[in-house]
């Protein structure tokens, strides 16, 4: 490809709008063209490194046993009603209707349709395993979307969706999802690491998320310094310590002027914490519901919510809190009545906590749970932290930022029952099936590489999902030796296989050179008059920016060579 007739142009400056080092050098590298927030046309060079990826994943989700097919994005509303998910992603479905007044979603998943057709084509245990894959447009209508990429309203997914016969073949159809995964990013020449995560609104008993860890991610992810346990913090354990063995004493009111936190309440009566109790009140799907957490710990929104099974969690208003009968900062579980309390285990670790008294300026000394106060779910809702014990093996956790780039659900017979979805057993039983389901944002995948593989100067791209190999520079173009030379080059580069984008323009050597730094291409040719004075060119591996000269009846196979370095 000629440069002079690529269809995009670089930036010289950054754009204002762009808030993560992939979307400014995608915006400036002129790989994208932003239609509208959270929509994106991919231009030509972008395009190329897709489709690369799109090939890596074919062949490994190809090798694993899948087959691909393509489902619509359009999709009847029926279907989602029946399993209750129209409700689960509310806003962020996208909704219409058609001419006949029918009602449609765009689909951001496809569980729907394909536990549809296996209620049809699947009969007996004999038809078990399948799994299927698609490579296709998903949209989520995103509160918020940002990142460029990394979280947009329309994208580009792989998803596949496994279905077995039992829990055993489940666990074996995961695992080879699993280890496609990480051929995946292997061959795109990235570090995913895999990590406990919780399966939101598609559902299921356990999930697992891939990671690229980059200072920019959105996530937050806690690893232990002792174990392999990892976990995004949503769904991160921690171990919850106890404090000393007493026994229960009775009640006690103790004045606290204008003392509304925890940490003004344990300097004010030198206690620890841990020795305190904390209410937290939300407004969860238009209910007054009371979080319930030992002081040294924080709540967990995410496992909040799904300890509610809701669906809408914020913070509730005075006004709010007052209507209820409470007293905002001073809110106590204590004879609290007609509000939903969701309780932290940690409640249980510990005795004769100090807790809200729900009067101005008051607290409760030797508050001890179920004596004092009644609970209507007790369960984790604690956040882990930097330093918290690992649940598994006590070991220190330390706390790290990564971007999703795939991840992977156990659904179980969560949609098979819903819709039907059976296959007679061996004696001749109904059965539902047992589905997966595995998902991979090529875009998003593409923004995390280039946050993981960039430095000042622009993108470094991973050879396997560069847009192209080679980047080649005439120098002087307009000399008749220097732009003889460079296409007699391009052209045995072409011939010898190799993926080449060729500077032709008219260009001073330093647009050229930034616009490579810029543009990334794992390795550089440049070729000039003096270099030719000296039968040679110029090569330089973007990654390390070290130029060496080399012969030109040597250069085909020295290009492979700095490509497997790449």
């Amino acid at each position: 490809m000629r440069l002079s007739e690529l269809f995009g142009k670089t930036l010289r400056e950054t754009p204002a709008e762009a808030d993560t080092v992939s979307h400014q050098l995608l915006l400036k590298a002129g790989m994208i063209y932003q239609v509208a927030a959270g929509v994106y046309a991919y231009l030509p060079l972008l395009w190329r490194s897709l489709r690369k990826i799109e090939r890596i994943i074919r062949e490994e989700m190809d090798a694993a046993g899948g087959q691909e097919m393509l489902m619509p994005s359009l999709q009847p509303l029926e279907l989602w009603q029946e399993t209750g998910r129209d409700a689960a992603f509310g806003k962020t479905l996208f909704r219409l209707v058609d001419r006949k007044n029918r009602s449609l979603v765009l689909a951001p998943t496809h569980e729907e349709v394909t536990s549809e057709m296996a209620r049809q084509f699947v009969r007996s245990y004999r038809d078990l395993p399948l799994m299927v894959y698609q490579i296709q447009t998903k949209f989520r209508d995103e509160p918020r979307p940002r990142g460029g990429l990394v979280r947009v309203r329309e994208f580009a997914m792989k998803d596949l969706y496994s279905f077995d016969a039992d829990q055993a073949g489940l666990d074996i159809s995961y695992q080879k999802m699993v280890r496609a995964y990480t051929n995946v990013y292997r061959r795109c020449g990235l570090t995913a690491v895999v990590v406990e995560a919780d399966s939101g609104a598609i559902g299921g008993k356990d999930s697992h998320e891939f990671m690229l860890i980059v200072e920019t991610g959105e996530n937050e992810i806690l690893f232990c310094s002792q174990c392999d346990y990892a976990a995004n913090e949503e769904r991160a354990e921690l171990l919850k310590e106890g404090g000393e063995h007493e026994e229960p004493l009775p009640m006690e009111p103790v004045d606290t002027p204008q003392i509304k936190t925890i940490d003004q309440l344990a300097t004010f009566l030198r206690l620890p914490h841990m020795k305190t109790l904390k209410v937290v009140l939300y407004v969860a799907d238009g209910r007054l519901v009371m979080a319930l957490i030992r002081g040294d710990l924080q709540v967990n929104g995410v496992k909040l919510t799904n300890a509610l099974k809701g669906r809408e969690l914020r913070l509730a208003g005075d006004a709010e809190i007052e209507a209820a009968g409470l007293v905002p900062g001073f809110a106590s579980p204590v004879g609290v009545k007609g509000v939903y309390v969701v309780a932290d285990d940690s409640i249980t670790l510990g005795a004769n906590f100090v807790a809200g008294a729900n009067q101005p300026d008051t607290h409760v000394k030797n508050v001890n749970y179920p004596r004092d106060f009644r609970v209507d779910a007790l369960c984790d809702i604690a956040s882990a932290q930097t330093g918290d014990r690992c649940a598994r093996c006590g070991g220190k956790m330390r706390m790290a930022r990564g971007i999703e780039v795939g991840h992977v659900f156990k659904l179980g017979t969560l949609y098979s029952e819903k819709m039907g979805a059976t296959y007679l057993d061996r004696d001749g039983t109904k059965k539902p099936i047992l589905m997966g389901s595995y998902g991979i944002g090529l875009g998003r995948l593409l923004a995390a590489a280039i946050e993981q593989h960039h430095d000042e100067q622009g993108i470094i791209w991973p050879a396997t999902i560069a847009p192209y190999q080679v980047q080649l520079i005439g120098l002087n173009i307009a000399n008749r030796e220097v732009a003889d030379a460079s296409e007699r080059i391009y052209a045995e580069l072409l011939a010898a296989g190799y993926d080449v984008l060729f500077d032709d323009r008219a260009e001073t050597a330093g647009v050229k050179f930034n616009d490579a730094d810029l543009l990334g291409m794992p390795v550089r040719v440049t070729v000039s008059q003096r270099t030719l004075a000296a039968g040679s060119v110029e090569l330089m591996l973007r990654k390390n920016r070290q130029p060496i000269m080399v012969a030109l009846d040597q250069l085909v196979v020295k290009v492979g060579e700095l490509l497997a370095q790449a």
